[in-house]
């Protein structure tokens, strides 16, 4: 379909994160190391908690699928934006782009409510202990993570058809490292700003939903912390949710940067840093954040190498 010197199907140019960068090639080898190492402690995290029978629970069910699409996410973006630095072809076809930019909404959609609704684990176990079995048996555990990913995909199919039905004139270069909303938003050509007040508003009820049984959890959480009289069980209780206010923290404090803080606050290199910490750090940090910060899982991993160390001597002899 063509409109005048324009084709609304033509490829896009990614210009890269490694740009403006005095170093791209160090650059390049740091983001392919974290990539490597999130894409290895993610998917250690969903063996352990397969393997490990004490960790067949409901929150490490949540929290394996949140490995899951940790190790999703970060495949969307990191393999395109590093081939395109040792290739130098930077094109994303139209298709790719669209695909692209889907998957990103799914997936980020995805982990706001899995996060969110994973706080009412915390909450279930914490205040009603009696209950957890009942509360979250593993049809609920199985019904939260289908709820998770029914939100995300409804963000990407709600958000994505119209966004790539702009008509894309001029130049076809996208100051990111991939096909994000507001950097894409700048190459049409037509009027985006009923466009740009759904997205807004669709941005704010993803965030507010998921933040909102969040509020609600950890503020029951901390008034029954308040009330225990044992200074262990206080120490427990707060040690089970920093983890998850560590990564609620990180993740929806940098989508809030992106999606509902004004125009004037934002510069294409401010943009691209803030991406570049939610899509390429946090999927590394979440499995550290939670393996260092939790004792049954660096005990069922050293479990899991104490069996292999001694595998490898029966196999030796």
């Amino acid at each position: 379909m063509e409109w005048g010197n324009y084709s609304m199907y033509a490829d896009f140019v990614l210009l890269g994160l490694f740009s403006n960068t005095r170093f791209p090639w160090l650059l390049f080898a740091l983001i392919l190391l974290v990539f490597v190492i999130s894409i290895a402690s993610n998917t250690v995290m969903i063996l352990l908690i397969h393997m490990d029978a004490r960790l067949h629970t409901p929150m490490y069910f949540l929290l394996s699928q949140l490995s899951v699409m940790d190790i999703l996410y970060i495949s969307t973006i990191v393999p395109k934006m590093l081939v395109d630095q040792v290739t130098s072809q930077r094109a994303i076809s139209f298709a790719g782009c669209t695909a692209q930019h889907f998957l990103y909404l799914t997936l980020a959609g995805a982990e706001f409510f899995l996060l969110g609704l994973m706080s009412y684990d915390r909450y279930v176990a914490i205040c009603n202990p009696l209950r957890y079995p009942v509360l979250m048996s593993r049809r609920v555990c199985l019904l939260i993570v289908a709820a998770a990913w029914l939100g995300g995909s409804v963000d990407g199919f709600l958000l994505t058809p119209v966004m790539m039905q702009f008509p894309f004139c001029g130049s076809r270069e996208i100051d990111h490292f991939f096909c994000e909303v507001p950097a894409l938003l700048k190459l049409s050509c037509s009027d985006t700003s009923a466009y740009e007040t759904a997205m807004y508003v669709c941005c704010i009820l993803m965030l507010l939903i998921p933040f909102s049984v969040i509020s609600a959890s950890y503020t029951r959480i901390l008034l029954t912390v308040y009330r225990m009289s044992e200074a262990e069980g206080r120490r427990k209780a707060v040690a089970t949710c920093s983890s998850h206010m560590v990564v609620v923290s990180l993740f929806y404090g940098a989508a809030m940067y992106t999606y509902v803080l004004p125009h004037s606050y934002h510069t294409p290199e401010k943009d691209k840093a803030v991406s570049a910490f939610y899509t390429i750090l946090t999927p590394l940090l979440n499995p550290l954040i939670y393996s260092l910060r939790n004792k049954d899982v660096t005990t069922a991993l050293q479990k899991a190498l104490g069996w292999g160390l001694c595998s490898g001597r029966v196999a030796a002899f």
